[in-house]
């Protein structure tokens, strides 16, 4: 049978100052019409390079194919000019990154952004789009669609924005779609449905698909056949079955045993607790016409009661746009919010500006997007220090020594301070921005998806710094997460969010093995699949 992709003898480096950094080795496979071939690897393994140059999406230069060529459809694209290459891009592959933030323009709606594809491929005016960008919308699962076209891409939560990215991959219903990590960002059940969703359009359109994931669960629900590589070298291919139940190949059996530990963790019964909420609300206003009439609200947060005990990891699961984030936001006092909350005995929402400063010192956030998070003008030690100079803690000479000792502590090399966020690995970058917040010496810190974009071995890396760190400084953690697997490794108790209220909470073992609420139980049922 013919392959619709076929990649022979490919090698692509980058040149810098003269020189060739070489990023992926002579690697030859084919993808069939109607086929999910998965790419899976750790971070820098040369997944996404190879990917992208399907479509020849990386700049050339630095980008140079030193040997091999890729064939779509029987053509080079190596060879391909220009023009062929637009015609195929959007129309005949579709593309879903692995940066829903990066890859959405902030200017245009989203209404135009996917209207813009079906000009181009199809000649559809505006109004003859808008009902097929609905549609799309719909498919994977966007909430209110209909009315949301005219919001940009920064009203929309991280999972809503990656469902955006893929209804425009597959607007053009196209013969090939490359997915890096395209439910990197999405909850259990969204997840599930983008996975059923990618399914049944390859069903229906017979179309393959190009799967990148560092998440071997996903893999193994969706994949045919699947592609190991390490360090830019192709080290093992086979079916999904085959591979999962007899990895030949040493890498390979490492990247399937990083799974996080299959226990529970249990809370000292006698601690007392470091946070206490009481009825928190976080509702945002409504406005519309010329005079901004507040018309209602939308109740991000509506009367939202628990509290964690100091020296213990509480987690706080659901869906995109169940009031996550917006919660942990509003225990700093980074956004308004309604109801009584103390810390440390102490009542936070009395607090004035500068008792408030104070008490951040003890209160820390490490962001879900480490790369964002982290200024590209900066050097690490910059970054890292940044909040002791802030809060004026120390002298300048002793700030070098507590950097050195912070960066020590989440195991990074000190000797790589004088060096900028984008040198360094996914993995490496979530342990500066634990080193940014270490450097405090906080009692709690709020870990936001600190893990959801690293691939499970540094994952598990991170999990274990995570609960070593907790049990040397006596932490108190907030974890946000989508990944039950995760939050079973790490912490004692658990909320269940939905729709901006917690619809269940408890112990991570009564809730997971006993759950009450309908929604927990799907999302159990939908994390411990496979």
């Amino acid at each position: 049978m013919s392959h619709l992709v076929e990649v022979k003898e490919l090698s692509v480096g980058f040149n810098q100052s003269g020189q060739t950094r070489q990023v992926v080795h002579q690697i030859s496979f084919g993808i069939q019409k109607g086929e999910v071939l998965a790419l899976v690897g750790e971070s820098g393994s040369g997944k996404s390079v190879t990917a992208m140059s399907i479509l020849r999406l990386l700049n050339e230069p630095p980008v140079e194919y030193s040997s091999g060529d890729i064939y779509l459809s029987g053509e080079s694209v190596l060879k391909a000019s220009d023009s062929q290459l637009r015609r195929w891009r959007g129309d005949k592959v579709g593309v879903i990154f692995q940066e829903p933030m990066m890859s959405l323009n902030p200017l245009h709606t989203i209404e135009k952004q996917l209207g813009e594809t079906l000009f181009i491929h199809q000649g559809l005016t505006a109004k003859q789009s808008r009902p097929k960008i609905i549609e799309w919308l719909n498919k994977v699962g966007l909430r209110d669609a209909k009315n949301r076209l005219k919001d940009f891409p920064h009203q929309f939560s991280g999972g809503e924005k990656q469902r955006i990215m893929i209804a425009m991959a597959l607007i053009n219903e196209p013969e090939l779609l490359i997915a890096d990590e395209p439910t990197t960002a999405l909850d259990v059940t969204v997840q599930a449905q983008i996975l059923n969703l990618i399914k049944q359009l390859q069903s229906e359109l017979n179309m393959a698909v190009l799967f990148i994931s560092h998440d071997l669960g996903v893999v193994k629900q969706l994949a045919d056949r699947v592609a190991v590589m390490e360090q830019g070298r192709l080290v093992e291919i086979n079916d999904c079955q085959s591979l999962f139940l007899n990895p030949e190949h040493a890498y390979t059996q490492k990247l399937i045993n990083a799974e996080p530990p299959n226990q529970f963790c249990i809370a000292d019964p006698k601690a007392n607790n470091l946070l206490e909420v009481n009825q928190l609300k976080v509702w945002f206003a409504i406005q519309k016409g010329i005079f901004r009439k507040v018309e209602g609200h939308v109740k991000a947060v509506d009367g939202v009661s628990f509290s964690i005990k100091k020296g213990s990891a509480l987690a706080v699961v659901g869906e995109s746009g169940s009031g996550k984030t917006t919660l942990s936001k509003a225990l700093l006092r980074l956004i308004k919010s309604q109801g009584d909350f103390t810390f440390n005995g102490q009542s936070i929402n009395q607090l004035n500006k500068q008792q408030l400063t104070a008490l951040r010192r003890d209160m820390q956030f490490v962001f879900q997007d480490p790369y964002g998070s982290l200024s590209p003008r900066m050097l690490v030690s910059e970054i890292i220090g940044e909040g002791l100079t802030i809060n004026n803690i120390a002298t300048p000479q002793e700030h070098e020594q507590m950097i050195i000792e912070a960066m020590r502590q989440v195991e990074l090399d000190p000797n790589i301070r004088h060096r900028y966020p984008h040198e360094f690995s996914g993995g490496q970058r979530q342990r500066i921005a634990l080193a940014r917040a270490l450097v405090m010496k906080p009692k709690f810190i709020i870990l936001d998806e600190p893990t959801s974009s690293l691939d499970r071995t540094v994952q598990f890396q991170v999990l274990q710094l995570l609960k070593k760190l907790q049990q040397t400084h006596d932490l108190t953690y907030l974890f946000i997460s989508h990944d039950l697997k995760v939050v079973k490794a790490l912490c004692e108790e658990v909320v269940v969010m939905k729709a901006g209220k917690i619809v269940e909470a408890g112990s991570c073992e009564k809730v997971f093995t006993s759950p009450e609420h309908s929604y927990t139980r799907q999302l159990i049922k939908t994390a411990f699949v496979a």
